[in-house]
Protein backbone atom coordinates (compact mmCIF):
# COMPACT_ATOMS: atom_id res chain seq x y z
CA UNK A 1 0.00 0.00 0.00
CA UNK A 2 1.45 3.33 -1.07
CA UNK A 3 0.53 5.10 2.15
CA UNK A 4 2.54 2.67 4.30
CA UNK A 5 6.01 3.91 3.29
CA UNK A 6 7.85 6.13 5.77
CA UNK A 7 5.00 6.12 8.25
CA UNK A 8 5.57 7.89 11.53
CA UNK A 9 5.34 5.30 14.32
CA UNK A 10 4.37 6.59 17.76
CA UNK A 11 5.10 4.79 21.02
CA UNK A 12 3.68 5.06 24.51
CA UNK A 13 5.74 6.96 27.08
CA UNK A 14 5.73 5.09 30.40
CA UNK A 15 8.16 5.47 33.30
CA UNK A 16 10.45 7.70 31.23
CA UNK A 17 10.76 5.24 28.35
CA UNK A 18 9.21 4.90 24.91
CA UNK A 19 7.53 1.52 24.65
CA UNK A 20 6.11 -0.16 21.53
CA UNK A 21 2.58 -1.53 21.42
CA UNK A 22 1.34 -4.84 20.08
CA UNK A 23 -1.40 -3.14 18.07
CA UNK A 24 -1.65 0.15 16.16
CA UNK A 25 -4.32 2.31 14.55
CA UNK A 26 -4.00 4.54 11.51
CA UNK A 27 -3.83 8.32 11.76
CA UNK A 28 -4.59 10.40 8.67
CA UNK A 29 -3.09 13.53 7.21
CA UNK A 30 -6.22 15.71 6.88
CA UNK A 31 -4.74 17.62 3.95
CA UNK A 32 -4.48 14.48 1.80
CA UNK A 33 -6.74 11.91 3.46
CA UNK A 34 -3.83 9.46 3.49
CA UNK A 35 -2.41 7.47 6.40
CA UNK A 36 0.82 9.10 7.53
CA UNK A 37 1.15 7.94 11.13
CA UNK A 38 0.45 4.88 13.28
CA UNK A 39 -0.75 5.38 16.84
CA UNK A 40 -0.58 2.72 19.59
CA UNK A 41 -3.90 0.96 20.11
CA UNK A 42 -3.24 0.60 23.81
CA UNK A 43 -5.49 -0.93 26.41
CA UNK A 44 -5.76 -2.01 30.03
CA UNK A 45 -2.23 -3.45 30.27
CA UNK A 46 -0.59 -0.21 29.18
CA UNK A 47 -2.74 1.83 31.57
CA UNK A 48 -1.84 -0.56 34.38
CA UNK A 49 1.87 -0.07 33.67
CA UNK A 50 1.48 3.71 33.46
CA UNK A 51 -0.47 3.95 36.73
CA UNK A 52 2.12 1.77 38.46
CA UNK A 53 4.91 4.06 37.24
CA UNK A 54 2.99 7.18 38.30
CA UNK A 55 2.29 5.76 41.78
CA UNK A 56 5.94 4.86 42.30
CA UNK A 57 7.08 8.32 41.17
CA UNK A 58 4.55 10.16 43.35
CA UNK A 59 6.36 10.10 46.74
CA UNK A 60 9.55 11.60 45.32
CA UNK A 61 7.91 14.20 43.11
CA UNK A 62 5.33 15.34 45.68
CA UNK A 63 8.05 15.78 48.32
CA UNK A 64 9.93 18.28 46.15
CA UNK A 65 9.45 21.92 47.06
CA UNK A 66 7.29 24.16 44.87
CA UNK A 67 10.49 25.98 43.88
CA UNK A 68 12.08 22.77 42.62
CA UNK A 69 8.98 21.79 40.64
CA UNK A 70 8.74 25.33 39.27
CA UNK A 71 12.27 25.15 37.88
CA UNK A 72 11.46 21.91 36.05
CA UNK A 73 8.28 23.39 34.51
CA UNK A 74 10.18 26.46 33.35
CA UNK A 75 12.77 24.20 31.73
CA UNK A 76 10.01 22.33 29.84
CA UNK A 77 8.68 25.70 28.66
CA UNK A 78 12.12 26.79 27.47
CA UNK A 79 12.72 23.59 25.51
CA UNK A 80 9.25 23.73 23.95
CA UNK A 81 9.76 27.34 22.94
CA UNK A 82 13.10 26.48 21.33
CA UNK A 83 11.27 23.85 19.24
CA UNK A 84 8.27 26.06 18.43
CA UNK A 85 8.54 25.81 14.65
CA UNK A 86 8.95 22.02 14.71
CA UNK A 87 5.91 21.62 16.95
CA UNK A 88 3.85 24.11 14.91
CA UNK A 89 4.58 22.22 11.68
CA UNK A 90 3.61 18.93 13.32
CA UNK A 91 0.41 20.34 14.86
CA UNK A 92 -0.70 21.82 11.56
CA UNK A 93 -0.12 18.59 9.66
CA UNK A 94 -1.68 16.33 12.30
CA UNK A 95 -4.74 18.41 13.22
CA UNK A 96 -5.37 20.31 9.99
CA UNK A 97 -5.29 23.82 11.44
CA UNK A 98 -3.38 26.54 9.63
CA UNK A 99 0.32 26.80 10.22
CA UNK A 100 -0.13 30.45 11.19
CA UNK A 101 -2.59 29.50 13.95
CA UNK A 102 -0.29 26.79 15.29
CA UNK A 103 2.63 29.22 15.30
CA UNK A 104 0.82 32.12 16.95
CA UNK A 105 -1.64 30.40 19.30
CA UNK A 106 -1.38 26.65 19.95
CA UNK A 107 2.33 26.26 20.60
CA UNK A 108 2.99 29.66 22.24
CA UNK A 109 0.05 29.07 24.59
CA UNK A 110 1.38 25.60 25.39
CA UNK A 111 4.67 27.24 26.37
CA UNK A 112 2.78 29.79 28.45
CA UNK A 113 0.84 27.05 30.26
CA UNK A 114 4.07 25.67 31.72
CA UNK A 115 5.47 29.11 32.52
CA UNK A 116 2.26 30.31 34.13
CA UNK A 117 1.84 27.36 36.48
CA UNK A 118 5.57 27.36 37.23
CA UNK A 119 5.00 30.84 38.62
CA UNK A 120 1.56 30.46 40.19
CA UNK A 121 2.58 27.45 42.28
CA UNK A 122 4.94 29.78 44.20
CA UNK A 123 2.23 32.20 45.29
CA UNK A 124 -0.58 30.22 46.90
CA UNK A 125 -1.39 30.94 50.54
CA UNK A 126 -3.24 29.02 53.23
CA UNK A 127 -5.86 30.09 55.77
CA UNK A 128 -5.47 30.49 59.50
CA UNK A 129 -7.92 31.45 62.28
CA UNK A 130 -7.66 31.58 66.05
CA UNK A 131 -10.09 30.80 68.87
CA UNK A 132 -8.40 32.57 71.77
CA UNK A 133 -11.13 31.71 74.28
CA UNK A 134 -10.43 28.00 73.69
CA UNK A 135 -6.70 28.37 73.16
CA UNK A 136 -6.91 26.95 69.64
CA UNK A 137 -5.43 27.85 66.30
CA UNK A 138 -6.78 26.42 63.03
CA UNK A 139 -4.97 26.40 59.70
CA UNK A 140 -5.28 24.72 56.32
CA UNK A 141 -2.77 22.85 54.21
CA UNK A 142 -3.07 21.55 50.69
CA UNK A 143 -1.47 18.37 49.41
CA UNK A 144 -1.32 16.76 45.96
CA UNK A 145 -3.95 14.10 45.38
CA UNK A 146 -1.88 11.38 43.70
CA UNK A 147 -2.16 10.09 40.12
CA UNK A 148 -4.11 12.43 37.86
CA UNK A 149 -5.89 11.00 34.83
CA UNK A 150 -5.91 13.57 32.01
CA UNK A 151 -7.90 13.22 28.78
CA UNK A 152 -7.55 15.89 26.09
CA UNK A 153 -9.39 16.48 22.78
CA UNK A 154 -8.47 16.56 19.12
CA UNK A 155 -9.13 20.23 18.31
CA UNK A 156 -6.41 21.85 20.46
CA UNK A 157 -4.08 18.90 20.98
CA UNK A 158 -0.97 20.25 22.70
CA UNK A 159 -2.59 23.44 23.99
CA UNK A 160 -5.20 21.66 26.10
CA UNK A 161 -2.96 18.74 27.05
CA UNK A 162 -0.38 21.11 28.57
CA UNK A 163 -3.22 23.10 30.21
CA UNK A 164 -3.82 19.93 32.23
CA UNK A 165 -0.31 18.52 32.67
CA UNK A 166 1.26 21.78 33.89
CA UNK A 167 -1.01 22.46 36.90
CA UNK A 168 -1.18 18.76 37.78
CA UNK A 169 2.57 18.28 38.13
CA UNK A 170 3.14 21.79 39.50
CA UNK A 171 0.92 20.84 42.44
CA UNK A 172 2.98 17.68 43.02
CA UNK A 173 0.80 15.06 41.34
CA UNK A 174 1.97 12.52 38.82
CA UNK A 175 0.11 12.01 35.57
CA UNK A 176 -1.28 9.42 33.19
CA UNK A 177 -2.50 11.29 30.10
CA UNK A 178 -4.51 10.13 27.11
CA UNK A 179 -4.45 12.46 24.10
CA UNK A 180 -6.96 12.05 21.29
CA UNK A 181 -6.03 9.17 19.02
CA UNK A 182 -6.86 11.49 16.09
CA UNK A 183 -4.17 14.03 16.99
CA UNK A 184 -1.41 12.40 19.01
CA UNK A 185 1.82 13.56 17.39
CA UNK A 186 2.70 16.66 19.41
CA UNK A 187 1.96 14.84 22.68
CA UNK A 188 4.46 12.18 21.61
CA UNK A 189 6.98 14.89 20.69
CA UNK A 190 6.52 16.54 24.08
CA UNK A 191 7.68 13.32 25.75
CA UNK A 192 11.13 13.77 24.21
CA UNK A 193 11.52 17.08 26.07
CA UNK A 194 10.52 15.83 29.52
CA UNK A 195 13.71 13.96 30.34
CA UNK A 196 15.84 16.85 29.06
CA UNK A 197 13.91 19.22 31.30
CA UNK A 198 14.53 17.09 34.39
CA UNK A 199 11.08 15.55 34.77
CA UNK A 200 11.73 12.29 36.66
CA UNK A 201 10.58 8.99 35.11
CA UNK A 202 6.97 8.17 35.93
CA UNK A 203 5.90 11.74 36.70
CA UNK A 204 4.34 12.16 33.24
CA UNK A 205 3.14 9.05 31.40
CA UNK A 206 1.33 9.31 28.07
CA UNK A 207 -0.69 6.37 26.76
CA UNK A 208 -2.15 6.53 23.25
CA UNK A 209 -5.31 4.89 22.01
CA UNK A 210 -9.07 5.08 21.82
CA UNK A 211 -11.61 6.12 24.42
CA UNK A 212 -13.26 2.71 24.85
CA UNK A 213 -9.91 0.96 25.40
CA UNK A 214 -7.57 3.48 27.01
CA UNK A 215 -9.97 6.12 28.32
CA UNK A 216 -12.26 3.68 30.10
CA UNK A 217 -9.33 1.77 31.61
CA UNK A 218 -7.91 5.04 32.95
CA UNK A 219 -11.18 6.46 34.26
CA UNK A 220 -12.22 3.25 36.02
CA UNK A 221 -8.80 2.56 37.57
CA UNK A 222 -9.19 2.54 41.37
CA UNK A 223 -5.76 4.12 41.94
CA UNK A 224 -6.46 7.21 39.79
CA UNK A 225 -8.38 9.48 42.18
CA UNK A 226 -9.07 12.40 39.87
CA UNK A 227 -9.94 12.88 36.21
CA UNK A 228 -9.65 16.05 34.13
CA UNK A 229 -11.47 15.70 30.79
CA UNK A 230 -12.12 17.97 27.84
CA UNK A 231 -14.45 16.62 25.17
CA UNK A 232 -18.03 15.72 24.38
CA UNK A 233 -21.05 15.48 26.67
CA UNK A 234 -21.78 11.77 25.91
CA UNK A 235 -18.21 10.86 26.84
CA UNK A 236 -18.48 12.93 30.02
CA UNK A 237 -21.63 11.01 30.98
CA UNK A 238 -19.72 7.74 30.57
CA UNK A 239 -16.81 9.08 32.64
CA UNK A 240 -19.24 10.07 35.40
CA UNK A 241 -20.74 6.56 35.44
CA UNK A 242 -17.35 4.84 35.60
CA UNK A 243 -16.00 7.24 38.24
CA UNK A 244 -19.00 7.11 40.56
CA UNK A 245 -18.09 3.86 42.38
CA UNK A 246 -14.72 5.40 43.33
CA UNK A 247 -16.00 8.93 44.22
CA UNK A 248 -13.33 10.49 41.99
CA UNK A 249 -12.77 14.20 41.66
CA UNK A 250 -13.95 15.29 38.21
CA UNK A 251 -13.29 18.33 36.07
CA UNK A 252 -15.36 18.15 32.87
CA UNK A 253 -14.95 20.84 30.21
CA UNK A 254 -17.45 19.99 27.50
CA UNK A 255 -18.90 21.43 24.33
CA UNK A 256 -20.35 24.83 23.60
CA UNK A 257 -22.67 26.64 21.24
CA UNK A 258 -21.21 30.06 21.68
CA UNK A 259 -23.34 33.03 20.60
CA UNK A 260 -21.73 36.13 19.10
CA UNK A 261 -24.11 39.02 19.78
CA UNK A 262 -23.54 42.08 17.60
CA UNK A 263 -25.54 45.20 18.47
CA UNK A 264 -26.23 48.04 16.04
CA UNK A 265 -23.64 50.29 17.72
CA UNK A 266 -20.79 47.74 17.47
CA UNK A 267 -17.50 48.71 15.87
CA UNK A 268 -17.80 46.56 12.75
CA UNK A 269 -14.16 47.09 11.78
CA UNK A 270 -13.18 45.22 14.94
CA UNK A 271 -16.06 42.80 15.41
CA UNK A 272 -16.41 41.38 11.89
CA UNK A 273 -12.81 40.05 11.56
CA UNK A 274 -12.94 38.61 15.10
CA UNK A 275 -16.36 37.03 14.52
CA UNK A 276 -15.19 35.48 11.25
CA UNK A 277 -12.16 33.99 13.01
CA UNK A 278 -14.25 32.64 15.88
CA UNK A 279 -16.89 31.18 13.55
CA UNK A 280 -14.55 29.47 11.11
CA UNK A 281 -11.67 28.44 13.36
CA UNK A 282 -12.30 24.65 13.21
CA UNK A 283 -12.40 22.29 10.32
CA UNK A 284 -19.73 18.88 8.38
CA UNK A 285 -21.77 18.66 5.58
CA UNK A 286 -24.75 16.89 7.13
CA UNK A 287 -25.62 20.00 9.13
CA UNK A 288 -25.78 22.12 6.00
CA UNK A 289 -28.03 19.59 4.27
CA UNK A 290 -30.37 19.54 7.27
CA UNK A 291 -30.48 23.33 7.34
CA UNK A 292 -31.45 23.39 3.66
CA UNK A 293 -34.17 20.81 4.31
CA UNK A 294 -35.53 23.08 7.05
CA UNK A 295 -35.82 25.99 4.62
CA UNK A 296 -32.66 27.91 5.49
CA UNK A 297 -30.65 29.88 2.94
CA UNK A 298 -26.98 29.17 2.22
CA UNK A 299 -25.22 32.34 1.15
CA UNK A 300 -21.78 30.96 0.45
CA UNK A 301 -19.69 27.84 0.89
CA UNK A 302 -21.05 24.30 0.94
CA UNK A 303 -23.36 23.61 -1.99
CA UNK A 304 -22.95 27.12 -3.39
CA UNK A 305 -19.30 27.66 -4.27
CA UNK A 306 -16.85 25.33 -5.94
CA UNK A 307 -13.98 24.04 -3.85
CA UNK A 308 -10.78 24.05 -5.90
CA UNK A 309 -8.02 21.90 -4.47
CA UNK A 310 -4.58 20.86 -5.74
CA UNK A 311 -4.25 17.27 -6.91
CA UNK A 312 -2.55 16.03 -3.72
CA UNK A 313 -5.42 17.35 -1.59
CA UNK A 314 -8.37 16.00 -3.57
CA UNK A 315 -9.03 13.35 -0.90
CA UNK A 316 -8.33 15.72 1.99
CA UNK A 317 -10.80 16.96 4.57
CA UNK A 318 -11.66 20.41 3.24
CA UNK A 319 -14.85 22.43 3.41
CA UNK A 320 -15.58 25.99 2.38
CA UNK A 321 -16.61 28.53 5.04
CA UNK A 322 -20.41 28.45 4.97
CA UNK A 323 -22.88 31.15 6.05
CA UNK A 324 -26.52 30.25 6.80
CA UNK A 325 -29.47 32.63 7.29
CA UNK A 326 -33.28 32.32 7.60
CA UNK A 327 -32.83 29.54 10.10
CA UNK A 328 -35.02 28.72 13.08
CA UNK A 329 -33.71 28.82 16.64
CA UNK A 330 -34.63 25.16 17.17
CA UNK A 331 -32.61 24.01 14.14
CA UNK A 332 -29.74 21.63 14.86
CA UNK A 333 -27.39 24.22 13.36
CA UNK A 334 -28.45 26.65 16.09
CA UNK A 335 -28.46 24.23 19.02
CA UNK A 336 -25.66 21.71 18.40
CA UNK A 337 -21.91 22.20 18.37
CA UNK A 338 -20.59 22.09 14.79
CA UNK A 339 -16.88 21.37 14.44
CA UNK A 340 -16.70 22.92 11.02
CA UNK A 341 -16.54 26.30 9.26
CA UNK A 342 -20.29 26.93 9.48
CA UNK A 343 -21.95 29.98 11.02
CA UNK A 344 -25.59 31.02 11.30
CA UNK A 345 -26.59 34.68 11.13
CA UNK A 346 -29.96 35.68 12.60
CA UNK A 347 -31.37 39.15 13.42
CA UNK A 348 -32.84 40.33 16.72
CA UNK A 349 -34.70 43.44 17.91
CA UNK A 350 -33.90 43.95 21.60
CA UNK A 351 -31.55 43.09 24.44
CA UNK A 352 -34.21 41.00 26.18
CA UNK A 353 -34.94 39.02 23.03
CA UNK A 354 -31.33 38.22 22.19
CA UNK A 355 -30.48 37.23 25.77
CA UNK A 356 -33.43 34.83 25.90
CA UNK A 357 -32.52 33.30 22.56
CA UNK A 358 -28.81 33.03 23.36
CA UNK A 359 -29.64 31.24 26.61
CA UNK A 360 -32.10 28.88 24.91
CA UNK A 361 -29.51 26.15 24.28
CA UNK A 362 -28.25 23.42 26.59
CA UNK A 363 -24.67 24.71 26.46
CA UNK A 364 -23.08 27.62 28.28
CA UNK A 365 -19.34 27.68 27.61
CA UNK A 366 -18.61 31.11 26.12
CA UNK A 367 -20.19 34.07 24.37
CA UNK A 368 -19.14 37.33 22.75
CA UNK A 369 -20.92 40.69 22.94
CA UNK A 370 -20.13 43.59 20.61
CA UNK A 371 -21.37 47.07 21.51
CA UNK A 372 -19.97 50.55 22.16
CA UNK A 373 -22.49 51.03 24.99
CA UNK A 374 -20.62 50.20 28.21
CA UNK A 375 -23.80 49.83 30.26
CA UNK A 376 -25.27 47.42 27.71
CA UNK A 377 -22.09 45.35 27.66
CA UNK A 378 -22.26 44.83 31.43
CA UNK A 379 -26.02 44.15 31.47
CA UNK A 380 -25.93 41.56 28.72
CA UNK A 381 -22.75 39.85 29.95
CA UNK A 382 -24.26 39.44 33.41
CA UNK A 383 -27.46 37.83 32.08
CA UNK A 384 -25.89 35.43 29.58
CA UNK A 385 -25.67 31.85 30.87
CA UNK A 386 -22.04 31.38 29.89
CA UNK A 387 -18.96 30.64 31.94
CA UNK A 388 -16.95 33.16 29.93
CA UNK A 389 -18.14 36.28 28.11
CA UNK A 390 -15.81 38.26 25.86
CA UNK A 391 -16.94 41.81 25.14
CA UNK A 392 -15.56 43.68 22.13
CA UNK A 393 -12.84 41.02 21.82
CA UNK A 394 -12.40 37.27 21.44
CA UNK A 395 -10.12 34.56 22.83
CA UNK A 396 -8.16 36.82 25.17
CA UNK A 397 -7.34 34.73 28.23
CA UNK A 398 -6.26 35.71 31.72
CA UNK A 399 -4.98 32.48 33.19
CA UNK A 400 -5.41 33.70 36.77
CA UNK A 401 -9.19 33.71 36.31
CA UNK A 402 -11.57 30.72 36.02
CA UNK A 403 -12.38 29.01 32.74
CA UNK A 404 -15.27 26.56 32.38
CA UNK A 405 -18.88 26.26 31.31
CA UNK A 406 -22.39 26.32 32.71
CA UNK A 407 -25.24 23.87 32.06
CA UNK A 408 -24.20 21.05 29.70
CA UNK A 409 -20.82 22.68 29.03
CA UNK A 410 -19.24 21.05 32.02
CA UNK A 411 -18.49 20.81 35.72
CA UNK A 412 -15.75 22.72 37.49
CA UNK A 413 -13.36 25.48 36.51
CA UNK A 414 -9.73 25.69 35.44
CA UNK A 415 -7.28 28.54 36.08
CA UNK A 416 -4.62 29.48 38.63
CA UNK A 417 -6.58 29.05 41.87
CA UNK A 418 -9.23 26.70 40.46
CA UNK A 419 -6.70 24.29 38.96
CA UNK A 420 -4.67 24.35 42.19
CA UNK A 421 -7.79 23.58 44.20
CA UNK A 422 -8.72 20.73 41.87
CA UNK A 423 -5.29 19.12 41.82
CA UNK A 424 -4.89 19.26 45.61
CA UNK A 425 -6.81 18.14 48.68
CA UNK A 426 -7.38 20.61 51.50
CA UNK A 427 -6.98 19.67 55.14
CA UNK A 428 -7.87 21.66 58.26
CA UNK A 429 -5.55 21.27 61.24
CA UNK A 430 -6.51 22.38 64.74
CA UNK A 431 -3.84 22.92 67.41
CA UNK A 432 -4.77 23.52 71.06
CA UNK A 433 -2.10 25.33 73.00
Amino acid sequence: MAGTKALLMLENFIDGKFLPCSSYIDSYDPSTGEVYCRVPNSGKDEIEAAVKAAREAFPGWSSRSPQERSRVLNQVADLLEQSLEEFAQAESKDQGKTLALARTMDIPRSVQNFRFFASSILHHTSECTQMDHLGCMHYTVRAPVGVAGLISPWNLPLYLLTWKIAPAIAAGNTVVAKPSELTSVTAWMLCTLLDKAGVPPGVVNIVFGTGPRVGEALVSHPEVPLISFTGSQPTAERITQLSAPHCKKLSLELGGKNPAIIFEDANLDECIPATVRSSFANQVRSYVKRALAEGAQIWCGEGVDKLNLPARSQAGYFMLPTVITDIKDESCCMTEEIFGPVTCVVPFDSEEEVIERANNVKYGLAATVWSSNVGRVHRVAKKLQSGLVWTNCWLIRELNLPFGGMKSSGIGREGAKDSYDFFTEIKTITVKH
